[in-house]
């Protein structure tokens, strides 16, 4: 059926000015402009939306997350906000008798943030033995990069003082004795081996994990770090057609071969609702965890620079890969040191801006480093939000002065980069309002103005999220603004973020969510 929408403020992204109506029929924007000329052009007669002066645009695109994190972490405990260890063992002795988990089973929990809890709160593996001695169980950092393990959950995934090093990573040990910590590949690949919840279940969480990203304006979303034991589960989602949303895949590049016998690589059409976009490696660690690697010392001891995760020659043959293959590449990299590694590997290949190699959250890539960063068309995609969410922790860790700089997105703007935000989802919600708040005030938690020289006005923190982040999926032409012949995906908000205050920006609802003229959200 067609729909004409119209009694609002629709901002086309085309240009920097509204338009009085758009009209949308069969998934595609088929007018844009006044009622009139949008009756014209309808093939059926239209059924009328009054916006009755809410605002209409783009939906949000996601430019980097992990969607089967998110699901994971509907099946799990959430421990986001505790700052004292009753509060921690509450939750989890609730869920365990809420959910019938018997001894034995392993219990699993996200969202911790050491950086909230003080000395005498300190989660530690005593603590952890003593609340659950007969369960293995295992918390993520809220970052992503780091966990902790009781002494049952140690032995279950046979870690032990004689375990091997993994290279960039750490399996933390005091006087001869585990702590339970483990920090950046170290966790990763210890985390593989904790056994999945049955498919049914996952599934199930899936379904969820998707209506969050909905509710939030969302209609293309990411599954940031593809590997082999997550074949199975993404090709059941493809197979019972159980994507809503689009999603894109970037994978590790070990695990590559196991993705393409079965799903489209590079920018070929989606099957499902799914295709792989191409690698994803990791560069570093996250400045929160003080494990971004850098150039300059963490403030506080002259000898200590965060580490690598990869060697140059590591980098050097993921990126040939991505070259050789025409896909694109995906890296994490948080410290500058990190981002150094990534341009200098980047710049040993011709043309290979034709990929538009993405630099994943650059949050303390350099002002000097962004003409390398053109020269090669990379995109970096800010992770924004650290500046509220842990500004003032950056502060502590870099000083005033360097903190400022983090997510240097008035400059990359000024040297005529196109950069994207993203929220790392589950790190932090998938809020791109809250992001495009962050762009524009820059404010900390404890209500410093960290870096006001790097804020950047409303429109340009919209195109971040949306037109900005279909170009680096390859999709401009398609998706992220309002135009004719790209898909209907919208969002229609309470109110417009061109003209609400700037500090007002992360109080605007989203009332509804359409994707390809269907709605999937309405509040």
């Amino acid at each position: 059926m067609a729909v004409i929408y119209y009694n609002g403020s629709i901002i086309t992204l085309e240009k920097n000015e509204n338009v009085d109506a758009i009209l949308e029929e069969d998934g595609k924007i088929q007018c844009v402009g006044t009622v009139e000329e949008c009756k014209k052009a309808a093939k059926e007669q239209a059924r009328f939306y009054d916006l009755d002066g809410k605002c209409l645009m783009p939906a949000f695109i996601d430019a980097h997350s992990h969607l089967s994190n998110l699901a994971s972490n509907q099946l799990q405990i959430s421990l986001t906000g505790c700052s004292a260890r009753k509060e921690v063992e509450q939750r989890i002795k609730t869920f365990i008798h809420e959910n019938g988990i018997e001894p034995g089973e392993w219990v699993q929990a996200y969202g911790y943030d050491h950086n909230l809890f003080d000395k005498e709160n300190e989660i530690t593996l005593s603590f952890l033995d003593g609340i659950l001695p007969d369960y293995p169980l295992i918390i993520s950092h809220a970052s992503g990069h780091s966990c902790l393990l009781n002494t049952c959950g140690l032995k279950c995934l046979g870690i032990t003082t004689e375990s091997s090093p993994i290279s960039g990573g750490v399996i933390g040990q005091k006087n001869g004795k585990l702590t339970g910590y483990l920090e950046e590949n170290a966790c990763f690949e210890y985390l593989k081996k904790v056994p999945m919840a049955d498919m049914k279940r996952f599934l199930q969480a899936y379904e969820k994990a998707q209506d969050i990203y909905a509710s939030y304006g969302i209609t293309t979303i990411q599954e940031g770090m593809c590997v082999t034991q997550m074949v199975p589960l993404l090709k059941a989602l493809t197979e019972q057609n159980l994507l809503k949303l689009d999603l894109v895949g970037y994978v590790c590049p070990k695990d590559m071969p196991a993705y393409k016998e079965i799903f489209p690589i590079g920018n070929q059409s989606y099957h499902n609702n799914f295709r792989v976009g191409g690698y994803k490696i990791f560069l570093d660690g996250s400045p929160q965890q003080r494990t971004a690697w850098m150039l300059t010392p963490y403030i506080d001891d002259e000898t200590y620079y965060g580490y690598p995760v990869m060697s140059d020659e590591e980098v050097y043959q993921s990126v040939k890969q991505a070259y050789e293959e025409h896909v694109q590449i995906l890296a994490h990299c948080n410290g500058d040191a990190a981002s150094e590694q990534y341009l200098n590997q980047i710049g040993k290949f011709k043309n290979i801006k034709d990929i538009r190699p993405v630099i994943i959250h650059a949050q303390l890539l350099n002002v000097k480093q962004l003409d390398k960063v053109k020269e090669n068309g990379m995109i970096p995609s800010y992770f924004i939000g650290h500046i509220y969410h842990w500004g003032d922790v950056h502060i502590k860790n870099f000083g005033r002065k360097r903190a400022s700089k983090i997510s240097p997105t008035k400059s990359t703007l000024e040297k005529g980069i196109l950069f994207t935000f993203h929220q790392d989802t589950p790190v932090i919600q998938p809020d791109m309002l809250e992001s495009i708040w962050c762009a524009v005030n820059r404010m900390t938690k404890k209500g410093v103005v960290l870096g006001k020289e790097e804020a950047i006005d409303v429109y340009d923190a919209i195109k971040a999220v949306t037109i900005n982040a279909a170009y680096q999926y390859h999709e401009e032409k398609i998706k992220g603004s309002l135009k004719i012949g790209k898909q209907a995906n919208f969002v229609i908000l309470s109110q417009s973020p061109l003209e609400c205050k700037p500090m007002d920006i992360n109080k605007i609802k989203i009332e509804v969510t359409i994707k390809e003229g269907n709605i999937i959200y309405q509040r």
